[in-house]
């Protein structure tokens, strides 16, 4: 299994790092279960990281050429031009909200892995104590690890990924409702 996971195909300079080797060991010690709920948190930040990235860079373009598309139409008030605002209204609650509901689902799935981690960790205990007997607990202690180690790491991640979710959701609210109210503005 460790082989699967090895670091050799890393850079010597990355492979010495303290940091590279002390997340290597937490890995191992928690188990495959570990390993998946870091590819969905690894998803996950990405995903953030794009929300973050449209929020800051993207987003303020498209606001700025809205509202000068508005702002320079002579007519404000016909049925046709409403439907323009209402069209752009719709475009910006898309745009804001995209991949929100992806974070929210790979957060939600953060401590279903740390179950899963705390199941076979059990199992592997269990498995202990049938082949060699409850007498020694050092031959216990990897399945105790394995069963630990992802439920608190999905934990962590779940409550951190639901702080950034309502943040984003929130920041993407507010933009929304400012544009909404540039856009009903008069001149």
């Amino acid at each position: 299994m460790s082989s699967l996971f090895s670091i050799s195909w890393l850079p010597s300079s990355l492979q010495s790092s303290d940091w590279l080797l002390s997340l290597q060991s937490f890995m191992e010690q928690g188990g495959q279960v570990l390993w998946w709920l870091g590819a969905v948190v690894l998803l996950s930040w990405v995903l953030v990281v794009e929300r973050v990235m449209f929020l800051y860079f993207q987003y303020p373009q498209m606001r700025k050429e809205w509202l000068n598309q508005w702002h320079a139409r002579k007519e404000q008030h016909s049925w046709y031009a409403l439907s323009i605002r209402e069209s752009w209204i719709a475009q910006a609650h898309m745009a804001l909200n995209q991949n929100l509901n992806m974070i929210k689902v790979l957060v939600a799935i953060c401590p279903m892995l740390g179950l899963l981690g705390t199941v076979t960790g059990m199992i592997s205990v269990f498995d202990v104590m049938a082949n060699q007997g409850s007498s020694n607990p050092k031959l216990m202690a990897s399945g105790i690890s394995l069963a630990t180690l992802p439920t608190m790491a999905g934990m962590v991640a779940a409550l951190a990924g639901m702080f950034v979710h309502a943040r984003l959701a929130k920041a993407c609210q507010l933009r929304e409702i400012k544009l909404e109210k540039s856009l009903r503005s008069q001149r």
